[in-house]
């Protein structure tokens, strides 16, 4: 089992490992309002839990297409996330982009996506983590992959840091 250090728990141990790819185009990013699963009723970035034997980037890039019909490329990691929840599964979370895509969007059974300008993303209608470290993101803050680490309380957001000189472990997925 993959055995990680943050500064709310040490040894931490994710439960589950998953994406969020966000797909930009121009001053837009596609967003899905999640239906099923893991955060059914939030609006996120199409995502979700990595196959047994599957890379990071692979595992965003199937789950764009599931949920949203589009096949992207280019895609870059941007950010490693640890999120440690007092009452609740683990999960490490790699949140990536990418400006290069094919094929129709549609809705799906598990998301209705999208597209959102930039600059009125609903955070309100998203996890409360993703206010922190989102924008970063979409700014291009993160050079390199960097390492979030977010501690919870039922899904409350408690405490969160950035840690941006400890490379990521996403390239042991990929």
């Amino acid at each position: 089992m993959l055995q990680l250090s943050t500064p709310y728990e040490d040894p931490w141990r994710p439960e589950f490992i998953g994406t969020l790819l966000f797909l930009l185009r121009g001053s837009e990013v596609l967003l899905i309002h999640k239906k099923t699963g893991h955060g059914a009723g939030r609006i996120n970035a199409p995502g979700g839990k990595l196959d047994p034997g599957e890379t990071v980037i692979e595992g965003a890039r199937r789950e764009v297409d599931e949920e949203t019909g589009l096949q992207v490329s280019n895609v870059q990691v941007g950010l490693e996330m640890r999120f440690v929840e007092r009452n609740g599964p683990q999960w490490l979370g790699f949140a990536l982009t990418a400006t290069a895509f094919s094929g129709e969007l549609r809705e799906t059974r598990e998301a209705r996506p999208f597209w959102c300008s930039i600059d009125e993303i609903p955070y309100e209608q998203m996890w409360p983590d993703d206010a922190v470290w989102l924008p970063k993101l979409l700014a291009g803050e993160f050079a390199q992959p960097g390492v979030g680490n977010f501690l919870f309380d039922n899904e409350v957001l408690l405490e969160h840091t950035f840690d941006l000189s400890t490379p990521s472990i996403w390239a042991e997925f990929g």
